[in-house]
């Protein structure tokens, strides 16, 4: 089965296996376990920023880094389709007592000027706007790329506000891979910056927050709070590190694999793809205009052992990673080719 439908199927390879298995752990609510932290010294080192703290996922990692910098009856500033608010079940809302106020946007990217408009006056009837939250790569859009210089204009301008800046950095790793840009000037532009281990990187679990000394300190006892405190998870560290090592150069591949799938959808009369931006490793076809419609097409494909999934009406989602090699993306590629052929 060539399974496309998230880069979140990915497995522990046998060598990651091998690091997990002989991992040294201690109990890290105590501080105590040497992987996780080395593993958090390590990110913290490649985002650039003081400290950084491991939690179970990355709605854990949002979630705090949005209760860690706001206060109930604030407002965040985000994007209409990013993962905070549509994917994280309400969590940021319910456990900060927030509003949202949102940015349109076409491909999940926004710039100084479009926050300006939406930054509440200092007035007794309106909700301070305490946080402005960014999405690199951005899922729903389809791995589409946040332009480090929007992101740099948003800072100076939050900071010259005195606004905090939270970047969902769940897939940042592509980000980087793809521009060649260093995961330290993205980070720049923010605050608090959150990356997940278990997409691309194909750990199995696992993500962290980043930024200065004292938010590190407020997330900690946050994540405690909400019970991400774990203790011997050192051996879900030690995959992280494993992955760090050796699945981030290789993260080109799967932008490359993606383009193969995008170019396959394209080529079929009925489906809209916009290859310009298929940019790291999802592909977003637009099946509405197809004779088969999305569920005979999932079906078809399913038959052939090719998963997609259906992130909308009429819209399906191919996410390449480590779990597919070159050779079965060009395989998936020839089925979805001969196989919806109306």
């Amino acid at each position: 089965m060539i399974d496309l439908r998230s880069d979140t199927v990915t497995r522990p390879t046998e060598e990651m296996r091998r690091a997990i298995a002989a991992a040294e752990v201690g109990d890290d609510v105590f501080g105590e376990d040497p992987t996780i932290n080395e593993l958090q010294r390590r990110v913290a080192t490649l985002l650039g920023k003081e400290e950084a703290l491991f939690l179970p996922s990355g709605t854990m990692a949002n979630v705090v880094s949005v209760m860690a910098q706001t206060s109930p009856g604030t407002e965040v500033i985000l994007e209409e389709g990013c993962h905070i608010y549509n994917f994280e079940s309400g969590s940021s809302a319910r456990f900060s007592g927030v509003q949202f106020r949102l940015v349109s946007s076409r491909d999940g990217s926004f710039t100084a000027d479009d926050v300006d408009r939406l930054v509440r006056d200092d007035n007794v009837h309106l909700p301070p706007t305490a946080l402005i939250a960014m999405e690199n790569t951005h899922n729903k859009a389809g791995g589409t790329l946040f332009p480090v210089e929007a992101m740099e204009g948003i800072g100076r301008y939050a900071e010259e506000r005195g606004i905090k800046v939270h970047l969902d950095g769940a897939r940042l790793w592509n980000a980087s891979a793809a521009t060649g840009i260093p995961l330290s000037r993205y980070a720049a532009a923010a605050d608090s910056v959150s990356v997940c281990l278990s997409k691309g990187l194909g750990a199995p679990a696992g993500s962290l927050v980043a930024g200065g000394r004292s938010f590190i300190r407020k997330a900690h006892r946050i994540r405690k709070m909400l019970g991400g405190g774990m203790r011997q998870a050192g051996i879900l560290a030690a995959a992280g590190l494993y992955a760090l090592d050796h699945h981030v150069d290789r993260l080109a591949d799967d932008h490359a694999n993606a383009k193969l799938i995008a170019d396959a959808f394209a080529s079929l009369p009925g489906v809209d793809v916009d290859l310009d931006r298929t940019e790291t490793n999802i592909v977003l076809a637009d099946v509405s205009n197809h004779p088969f419609g999305e569920a005979k097409i999932i079906d078809a494909l399913k038959r052939r052992d090719v998963l997609v999934l259906a992130i909308d009406t009429g819209l399906l989602r191919a996410v390449t990673s480590l779990e597919v090699t070159s050779e079965q993306a060009a395989e998936a590629a020839s089925i979805i080719r001969e196989t919806l052929i109306p």
